[in-house]
């Protein structure tokens, strides 16, 4: 009885996909490193971590402990750590990671679809330092398109209205952004950006279609087709790889699978 209530209460270890050591773009104005954890609640047809997002298990988790041995070594050369997936409110072990993240000195982000607003108020009420970039994929009417069919307007609205409310209690931690996908026009980008409150405004992102040739009517279709963005390593101890620290410095091949536990 006592061994099950120990486990019970025990840590979630976060599922930690993959890293990219260093980026300059995933946090504007920062030196960050990016921790990806796999999974998503939304189905976007353009989605661009498709693989990553839809069929996580395809890429085994990292050592979580061995990750953040390797982030406190090189703290003092970040300006920050990204926190992305996928959707990284739905893995039970981000709670943790951002708190064990934050004692490390840089300050943390985490980019979310904003469809958990009670994962982003917990966040937001502990770890004081954590900022937020949030997607508004478009006008709430157009939220079924847009998702895989995965939020109706109604759901959307209601859900991103709750952290519209969280981000009006400290603005400075919350940038929201919309990517240019070929689904919206200017109307509808128009119209997202009606959506928020006054005080803010919606980023504008480039969409980055899929390599030439694999363009697919839905991202769940083929998985291969998309590519994670940066510079993946999967795990410290491989120096060697093309897509590590001493390799490459552009977008990597389809999605690389980590040394570690399957999930």
């Amino acid at each position: 009885m006592e061994h099950h209530a120990r486990h019970a209460t025990a840590t979630p270890l976060p599922r930690i996909r993959a890293v990219t050591p260093l980026s300059l773009c995933d946090w504007p104005g920062r030196s960050a490193a990016v921790l990806y954890l796999g999974g998503c609640n939304l189905r976007c047809p353009t989605c661009h971590n498709a693989s990553l997002a839809f069929t996580p298990s395809r890429h085994p988790a990292l050592d979580a402990s061995a990750v953040l041995k390797g982030l406190a070594a090189r703290a003092r050369w970040l300006d920050g750590v990204v926190v992305c997936g996928g959707e990284p409110t739905l893995d039970p072990g981000l709670f943790p990671l951002v708190q064990a993240l934050d004692a490390l000195g840089p300050p943390v982000k985490v980019d979310t679809n904003g469809m958990a607003p009670d994962v982003v108020e917990r966040l937001f009420e502990a770890c004081p330092r954590t900022c937020f970039a949030v997607d508004v994929k478009g006008p709430w009417e157009k939220y079924p398109v847009l998702t895989g069919g995965a939020a109706s307007p109604e759901a959307a609205r209601e859900r991103l209205e709750a952290v519209f409310a969280l981000a009006a209690r400290d603005p400075a931690r919350f940038r929201f952004r919309i990517t240019l996908v070929p689904e919206l026009t200017p109307d509808d980008v128009s119209a997202a950006r009606r959506q928020l409150p006054p005080c803010f405004t919606l980023n504008e992102q480039t969409y980055l279609p899929p390599p030439a040739g694999k363009e697919t009517a839905h991202a769940l279709a083929d998985p291969e087709a998309r590519r994670l963005p940066g510079n993946l390593v999967p795990g410290a101890h491989r120096p060697g790889h093309p897509e590590s620290p001493q390799g490459q410095r552009r977008a990597g091949p389809a999605a690389l699978q980590a040394p570690g536990a399957q999930g």
